[in-house]
């Protein structure tokens, strides 16, 4: 079984940065992208970032494109999410998530109701 526990979040001030790790267990096939997906208070969740498991190939939502950056490390089977020059706006809970079609989904060409796996989320604060 799969299983994505995301670490690194808290708060933070305007301006500071925040990396996220998403550490992954269980069989996860080399066709799969892991990711990001944020949901602000009162907003639908929305994807931020998905690397490939096969090549490392990045990405990135419109909304997030120079101040985020996912990287991964295979031999720690987990996935980062750099985060500079936060901004209030990037308050909210961030989810990790792999799935094969999660490019896709990223860019909302797919829902995000057909994502095979979910991490349980953790709380981004930016204080302003």
């Amino acid at each position: 079984e799969v299983q994505l526990v995301e670490s690194g979040g808290g708060l933070v001030q305007t301006g500071g940065s925040l990396r996220l790790s998403c550490a992954a267990s269980g069989f996860i096939p080399d066709d799969y992208f892991i990711g990001w997906f944020r949901q602000a208070p009162g907003k639908e969740r929305e994807g931020v970032s998905c690397i490939s498991s096969k090549d490392g190939s990045t990405y990135y939502a419109d909304s997030v494109q120079d101040r985020f950056t996912i990287s991964k490390d295979n031999a720690k089977n987990t996935v980062y999410l750099q985060i500079n020059s936060l901004k209030p706006e990037d308050t909210a809970v961030y989810y990790c998530a792999a799935d094969r079609w999660l490019a896709l989904i990223l860019h909302r060409l797919r829902g995000d109701e057909y994502v095979d796996y979910w991490g349980q989320g953790i709380q981004v604060t930016v204080s302003s």
